[in-house]
């Protein structure tokens, strides 16, 4: 249902913000020059066909989340998934996971997008995401932030998605997240300056940011995700031994995440722990 809208007569957007999800519409930009993209849209051989245009872009990182996610929209569209790597300690075991998840049977789900930024420049060398140290088991999430991990996350997507004539972005952002690159504002703000800047209209969609965990894996459950090939895990087994398995580790705030939504939503929990110690009780 329409919450608010705001109508600019003689500037440059219509912006909608529907209550359900979260969800920002920018439309009717019009801006003096478009930007060229033939050489790229060239090289990845992209089509301008109606079809074409109705696809959504899923940000796809590996986890519970994003799966869920991806799965959904999958059922009433045709989806593209991306994965964005930045340079962190367990990329590696994320997309060795993306890729065993997309071989299973989901349709209308476009072959993987690998985009890169890397952030190592950015990141000191000692931080915990880049070094593989991830903060321990009862960490907050507070304490777990990635600056701009939304920003990069979005701004790269967004030009493939110009290129590719996407106008849909979607990430899994839930309720409660305390980052400033989870916020609502943050999205308009950010649909809206891509938009300007790529000469494209742009919606970028959080359809779980009132959702808990919990009920995602509910949701989840309801599809018949196969859990067991996603990973939520900042220092996966798989990350050393360079093996596609979903072990967790067990120890980490991500696990416990994880598990407690298991437990919350009731639903069993068929995650593979290295280390039960912090799981084991509820298992």
């Amino acid at each position: 249902m329409l919450a608010d809208a705001v109508v600019v007569q003689k500037a440059v957007a219509v912006t909608e913000i529907e209550s359900f999800g979260d969800r920002v519409h920018l439309v009717n930009w019009r801006i003096g020059e478009l930007v060229n993209y033939s050489r790229f849209q060239s090289n990845h051989q992209f089509t301008n066909s109606p079809s074409h245009q109705m696809t959504t872009a899923v940000l796809l990182s590996g986890g519970l989340d994003s799966a869920v996610l991806l799965a959904e929209e999958a059922a009433s569209g045709e989806v593209q998934p991306v994965y964005v790597v930045a340079g962190l300690a367990w990329e590696r075991a994320e997309q060795a996971i993306v890729s065993r998840f997309l071989a299973t049977s989901l349709n209308g789900v476009r072959p993987l997008v690998s985009l890169t930024v890397d952030m190592r420049d950015v990141y000191p060398a000692a931080h915990w995401a880049v070094e593989g140290r991830p903060p321990a088991y009862h960490t907050p999430d507070e304490d777990v932030y990635l600056p701009g991990r939304n920003v990069i996350l979005l701004a790269k997507a967004a030009v493939y998605c110009a290129a590719a004539k996407v106008e849909r972005i979607v990430l899994g952002t839930l309720a409660h997240n305390p980052f400033p690159d989870a916020t609502p504002e943050f999205r308009t703000a950010m649909a809206r300056a891509l938009s300007l800047g790529l000469a494209h209209d742009l919606q970028i969609d959080a359809p779980y940011a009132g959702t808990s965990k919990a009920d995602v894996v509910r949701r989840g459950a309801a599809l018949g995700v196969p859990f067991e090939l996603t990973l939520s895990c900042m220092n996966p087994p798989s990350a050393i031994s360079h093996q596609p398995s979903a072990i967790h580790c067990g120890v980490c705030s991500k696990c416990r995440e994880r598990h407690d939504a298991f437990v919350e939503a009731g639903v069993p929990d068929p995650t593979t722990y290295a280390k039960t110690v912090n799981v084991g009780r509820q298992l």
